[in-house]
Order: structure tokens, then sequence, then C-alpha cells
């Protein structure tokens, strides 16, 4: 049995962050049902609801209902952050979770497994500390960022995701 816990983040993140790009490309007035945004990507649709459902349950999205219905942004892109749609997936639990493991046997860090170690573990303080950055990082960074950098690097890919979502009315 393994004692440290790592999370990493899924595919629904980089799913529900490329979906959020383009339902900002097509605009806020527009709904589009989850199997038509699965199937831009060749996404499984019951997979990449469920990241729609969760990035509605976190007010990143919006659900509409009817025949016209489906998601749209509930927010502009500059009031979303990587770290928002991060959250919303995965939830908003650290990556790293020390169990404590040098108070076991005689790695030399304790007296032994009943005794209480000194010091702070010295991997949990460095892995906190990285992940902190990282949600710095993250959070500082808005879809309307990521918006503006695929947009400069690759200016045609706006009308691109318009026209094919157009196409397939």
């Amino acid at each position: 049995m393994s004692s440290v816990q790592v999370v990493r983040m899924n595919e629904g993140v980089e799913w529900a962050t490329h979906t959020c790009l383009n339902l900002a490309w097509l605009g806020a007035e527009r709904a589009v049902p989850a199997a038509r945004l699965a199937a831009f990507y060749e996404l499984p649709a019951a997979y990449l609801n469920k990241q729609l459902q969760a990035l509605t349950r976190a007010n990143i999205l919006t659900s509409v209902s009817g025949p016209r219905g489906g998601f749209r942004l509930a927010k502009a892109p500059e009031q979303v952050t990587l770290m928002d749609v991060v959250t919303a997936i995965d939830g908003p639990d650290p990556a790293f979770r020390c169990t404590e493991i040098r108070q076991r046997g005689g790695s030399g860090e304790a007296a032994g497994p009943t005794s209480a170690p000194a010091a702070p573990c010295a991997i949990d303080a460095a892995m906190r500390k990285a992940e902190l950055a990282w949600r710095r990082e993250l959070a500082a960074q808005t879809l309307a960022d990521v918006i503006a950098t695929v947009e400069s690097s690759n200016p045609g890919v706006p009308d691109k995701v318009r026209r094919w979502f157009d196409d397939t009315r």
C-alpha cells in the first residue's frame, strides 16, 4: 500500500479549458449542446458532459434548457482563471498529502513509530511551496489571457471554431 498520495490533473481539465475557449469564441448569447461540444474534439459526450456540469456548478458555465439549449459561459473570459477551471474539475484538495511516513520504522527522523517528529516534514513543506507557486500562476492567468495568446499565435482559430459550429447546426 502506498503511503504517499499524489493527485494529478485529469484530462477533464484540458477538455474543460478548451471547451471554455470555444464557448468564448462563440459568444455569450449562444448555448451549445454537450454532444456538439464533444464532437468538435471527438470526445465522449457523456464524459465531457460531466466536466460541463462541474463547470456549471462552479458558475463558470450556465446550462440552458430547451430546443436551443446547451452550455455557454456564465462569466466574461477575463473573470475566469485557469485555477477556477482546475478547481471546478479536480476539486480544491492539495495535490500532495503528507502521511508522515517518517514516523514509521527506523528512518532516523523520528525516535520510532510512536514518537512525534521534532520538526515539520521538509518534504511536505517543499511540496506545499511548489504547489502554492503553481496555484498562484494558474490563478494569475485568465481564459482571456489564453484567448489572447491563441489569437496572437494562430489568428485563424476563432473563425475556424465559429465556422465548424455554424456548419454543424
